[in-house]
């Protein structure tokens, strides 16, 4: 007896999951998602070099998108339609808090706290950095999840300690950071001799869970990939982001809505770049005793702008593009 379809019906989500990718940001390439390809990848673990931001709520996407009409003749008929501007916008809100989410809704440069040296003067997003610890040649033939620093530089760190890892500000201009830029040099004078400056910036970042025989090993792989040679490690003290400035960011993006029945949805923005500063949005807590001070989470809101890329079939120059994968046996 052959399988009956099942009539489609419109996906029933619960909540929205997002992915992010980097942006090669001197070349303006993207990474794409190819739903032919990956479209049914297990949402859990992601293909590299996805990074699973978690759920987020809000997600709102909004056309920009104007047309206009070609009229000929005397008086002007309308004979048809013309794009005269593309646009899309999409908003949301993070359920977590991480450095990369703190990254994307700050806008600009999301700032490593790093440890300052003794009595070093104060500054809003740090003062003169300690000394960063070289990398032994081990680390760099190893994984992205253990450095290797010597057993009397490990006596630096603590268990639980946070970490950036890259190389040394050398007169760079331009885009800065392994991996992902995570900002922009405009002039090597406005650095001036904070060798720091690019672990200050980076999102190669990663927590230490353990400390064996002067090897760090680290809770998340390295967004990075394995150290390359000449990085060094800093002691991370927090993040700090900063209103104003000029350098904005940009990734990749893809916002995927499961369905209870089976099917997936996904909203691929090869290029989003953010468009507004650091945002929170408060929420009571449910479950609050009568007459207690009540409780409030803070989410991470951010607003983007969508950019356009080529699509390779047809040359069409896009911002966006919506993938409906259907469960098994459902109506098409």
């Amino acid at each position: 007896m052959a399988n009956e379809l099942i009539e489609a019906v419109g996906p029933v989500m619960r909540r929205v999951r997002a992915y992010f990718a980097p942006v090669n940001r001197a070349t303006g390439l993207a990474t794409i998602f190819d739903a032919a390809e990956i479209g049914n990848f297990n949402v859990d673990a992601p293909p590299a070099p996805w990074i699973d931001l978690g759920w987020c709520t809000g997600f709102t996407r909004k056309s920009g998108t104007k047309t206009g009409v070609l009229l000929t003749g005397a008086p002007g008929v309308a004979s048809g339609q013309v794009r005269t501007e593309v646009e899309a916008l999409v908003s949301l809100e993070f359920e977590t808090w991480g450095k990369l989410q703190l990254a994307l809704t700050a806008g600009v440069q999301q700032m490593n706290a790093l440890l300052t040296q003794p009595e070093a003067a104060a500054n809003g997003s740090g003062g003169a950095a300690a000394a960063a610890v070289p990398l032994t040649a081990g680390s760099t033939a190893t994984t992205a999840s253990a450095l290797d620093v010597g057993t009397t530089a490990a006596g630096g760190f603590v268990v639980g300690s946070v970490v950036a890892v890259d190389v040394d500000y050398a007169g760079q201009t331009g885009f800065v950071g392994s991996a992902v830029s995570g900002g922009y040099v405009k002039s090597a004078s406005s650095i001036g001799a904070d060798i720091n400056y690019v672990r200050r910036i980076t999102l190669n970042v990663a927590r230490v869970t353990a400390i064996t025989g002067g090897v760090l090993t680290l809770g998340s792989e390295l967004i990075a990939g394995v150290p390359s040679s000449g990085m060094q490690v800093s002691r991370v003290i927090g993040f700090c982001d900063r209103e104003g400035g000029s350098f904005f960011q940009e990734w990749s993006a893809l916002f995927c809505v499961e369905g209870e029945q089976g099917d997936l949805v996904v909203f691929h923005y090869p290029r989003l770049q953010s468009m507004s500063g650091a945002a929170e949005k408060s929420e009571d807590l449910a479950g609050t005793q009568a007459g207690a001070s009540n409780l409030q989470r803070m989410r991470l809101t951010g607003s983007f702008r969508a950019l356009p890329v080529a699509d390779a079939n047809d040359g069409e120059m896009v911002v966006c593009f919506r993938s409906y994968l259907p469960a098994a046996m459902r109506t098409v």
